[in-house]
């Protein structure tokens, strides 16, 4: 039998072994917390360390993106070029567009092949890139941007639409390259918002003379910009020969009888002819003068198309057209003969290298009026549904009390005849972005 003191002692050993069996468990899992805690330490190192290249090859594609739209937002090729000839052209006007700059970080190969490094960004950061036409849809250019290395590379694709390119002319209403000359006290009335009424004057070909001569009364706050308010705009010339293909109706000539009201259905006036017609004339479709000519409208004209001068505008010589009664625009008319042409929209006279005047009541504007001097004398109260230009340093005149209200709401962007280059829009609405 245990004595006292040795049944204590028994107690205290087992009481020293447990202690230690505890604290052997405890170190046991604290270690392996320990290791745990590093392992997972390391995965968010290396997770972090991934998002972070993944981070920095999208904001690299996003640069190759932001340098991409610069450069093909510049590019402009004409409208005549057919779809299989738009790549090879965009990628030639990227080329030259980078030489002529000195451009020498970004190379743009003959497939559409981009590469370029960004020598002032943080990480120096690179990207490639391609461009293509789509397929299915050749008026849509793809564009790609790649950066990154390996499996953390990133691509951001966007489409840009090929379409018609949109003059600033044609924001607005009245626009001369000589001085814009009011003799009486006409008003020009804004229908929907002020900058509908807008006014580009040119400028003088007389030192001294001013731009903006007379006195008008302008209903809104209406703009006049100009070269001397620092802004300035191209006088783009329309395509005037694009129309010959639609005239095959009647050939006015020396021979003809113009004693008497008529219709002119798709008509030509020869060159040389300088008639004079006498009576009620209807112009449908397209109406298409030679040069040179003087033509004289001698009573009404109800204009339902399009008329069309095929002049010289760096040298107009005598030609003119001039609307000695009546007259007013407008659509053509309904009929399945014209189908051809009505796309043709937004223009109603287009005849640079010809003065034009309008001498009697001038009722309806349905489409641009662009020509090489240009007159309003007679009994003016029209609604102006698109942009007079006048291409001639002579003065634009606008005589007696004309009242102008320009109701530009509806107008065509890209009216008939200037459709004449093609540019490329981004669509925002087109963005993705891929793993690679």
């Amino acid at each position: 039998m245990m004595s006292e003191e040795e049944e204590q002692t028994s107690v205290n050993s087992k009481r020293e072994g447990a202690v230690l069996i505890l604290s052997m468990a405890l170190i046991l899992v604290l270690s392996a917390l320990a290791v745990s805690t590093a392992a997972i330490s390391r995965a968010n190192a290396h997770i972090a360390s991934d998002q972070r290249k993944v981070a920095s090859a999208l904001a690299s594609a996003a640069s190759g993106l932001e340098v991409n739209r610069y450069w093909l937002s510049r590019v402009m090729m004409p409208s005549s070029t057919p779809p299989c000839a738009y790549l090879s052209t965009i990628v030639h006007a990227l080329q030259d567009d980078l030489a002529s700059n000195n451009i020498s970080d970004m190379t743009v190969s003959q497939t559409g092949f981009l590469s370029a490094a960004i020598p002032d960004s943080p990480a120096a950061q690179c990207f490639t890139g391609q461009i293509l036409v789509n397929p299915a849809n050749p008026s849509v250019l793809q564009v790609y941007s790649t950066a990154g290395a390996g499996r953390l590379a990133r691509t951001i694709g966007v489409c840009f639409d090929i379409e018609s390119y949109a003059h600033p002319i044609f924001t607005f209403s009245l626009a001369t390259k000589g001085p814009l000359k009011f003799a009486g006290n006409p008003t020009l009335r804004a229908a929907n918002a002020a900058r509908e009424a807008n006014l580009y004057v040119e400028g003088s070909n007389s030192p001294g003379a001013p731009a903006l001569a007379g006195h008008a009364d302008f209903d809104g706050d209406v703009m006049i910009a100009g070269p001397a308010a620092g802004v300035n705009v191209e006088f783009p010339i329309p395509d005037i020969e694009r129309f010959r293909q639609y005239a095959t109706g009647e050939t006015i000539d020396s021979s003809s009888d113009l004693s008497s009201g008529m219709i002119l259905t798709n008509a030509t006036i020869t060159a040389g002819t300088n008639p004079h017609f006498t009576g009620h004339v209807t112009i449908e479709g397209i109406l298409f003068i030679e040069s040179p000519n003087v033509v004289t409208f001698g009573r009404d004209v109800a204009l339902a198309g399009l008329i069309v001068a095929a002049g010289d505008v760096d040298n107009p010589g005598t030609n003119r057209i001039d609307f000695c009664g009546n007259f007013s625009s407008g659509p053509y008319p309904d009929r399945a003969d014209f189908d051809a042409i009505r796309g043709r929209k937004g223009s109603s006279i287009l005849a640079p290298g010809f003065a034009t005047s309008f001498g009697g009541h001038f009722s309806t504007l349905e489409g641009v009026v662009a020509v090489s001097g240009v007159r309003f004398s007679g009994n003016v109260n029209a609604v102006i549904r698109s942009t007079i230009i006048n291409y001639c340093e002579s003065p634009l005149i606008i005589e007696g009390n004309a009242v102008m209200n320009i109701d530009r709401h509806t107008r065509i962007k890209v009216p008939a005849g200037f459709d004449t280059h093609r540019v490329l829009t981004y669509n925002p609405s087109s963005y993705e972005e891929f793993a690679m």
